[in-house]
């Protein structure tokens, strides 16, 4: 079951922030069993996962930890004069995420961490799984981005006409203390000229960790190229193709990608059990 709501306070970028955050902890699921942390979309929080994170713990019998990252949800909002910069995505990956972990005590050496990120998330996900190999033991993207494409761009400028003339900024508001940090900080780089050129292709090839990426085929915010270009460069991922889904796999077919996730994580845990354990020389 979820906990409360906490907050925990952390250093970065030489202020304090604040981060909004919630632990799953379903009843049957063992005291040591594996960890996954969520990672949200470019517009998303801790609340607009709704019942996901729950249904998938209590699937898989796993323990859960849900934010919202700085600008976000009840977390920190952006300063009113703070622009993201083309590595936004990099900082959260290399800074929140490992700053979050250890101040929630939280070592995947010791415990098995895996991450699911969708979209935005996502990419943060891949990027923290090659950069901390040592601590994941797995990884789960939905709708990632690993470069930027045009059905992105205009995607986005469409959401940014949505949130000035239509009810998009009222709904939004539901589920972020400051709507306008959420999603200001998300389009306007996401629109800036620079970001075009964004790729993490190359940092992404290192990974070796269990990787499945999951992508609907009705994605409003990619082609199924983005993908196909992980499985080019992590031979070992596997992909799972939704049809009649959106860019949101876990609002559009939330008993698929549950299936999919648990099988995957059990096929992962049933190959470690059968490897050969090292026995001592004599």
């Amino acid at each position: 079951m979820p906990s409360p709501i906490e907050f925990v306070e952390l250093p970065w970028r030489e202020r304090s922030v604040r981060i909004e955050l919630q632990r799953i902890a379903p009843a049957h699921a063992r005291a040591d069993a594996p960890l996954m942390v969520f990672l949200h979309e470019g517009l998303g929080s801790l609340a607009m996962w709704r019942d996901f994170p729950e249904a998938l713990c209590d699937a898989a019998g796993m323990h859960g930890l849900v934010y919202s990252r700085p600008g976000y949800g009840r977390s920190t909002p952006r300063a009113p004069d703070e622009k993201w910069g083309v590595d936004f995505m990099h900082r959260q990956a290399h800074e929140v995420l490992p700053a979050l972990l250890d101040a929630l005590g939280v070592d995947g050496t010791r415990r098995p961490l895996w991450l699911l990120g969708h979209s935005d998330g996502g990419s943060i996900a891949l990027l923290h799984a090659a950069r901390f190999a040592p601590q994941v033991s797995g990884v789960i993207v939905m709708a990632p981005h690993v470069s930027v494409e045009d059905k992105a761009v205009t995607s986005i400028a469409i959401a940014r006409d949505n949130y000035l003339h239509t009810d998009l900024r009222q709904r939004l508001a539901r589920y972020h203390d400051d709507v306008d940090s959420a999603f200001w900080g998300w389009n306007d780089i996401w629109l800036h000229a620079p970001f075009k050129q964004w790729n993490i292709e190359a940092e992404v090839a290192p990974i070796r960790c269990p990787l499945l990426a999951l992508q609907g085929t009705d994605d409003e915010y990619g082609t199924l190229d983005q993908i196909h270009a992980i499985a080019r460069l992590v031979p070992h991922a596997v992909l799972v193709e939704l049809p009649q889904c959106g860019h949101s796999p876990q609002r559009d077919r939330p008993e698929r990608v549950i299936d999919a996730v648990t099988r995957f994580i059990a096929a992962h845990a049933a190959s470690k059990q059968s490897q050969p354990q090292h026995q001592p020389t004599a």
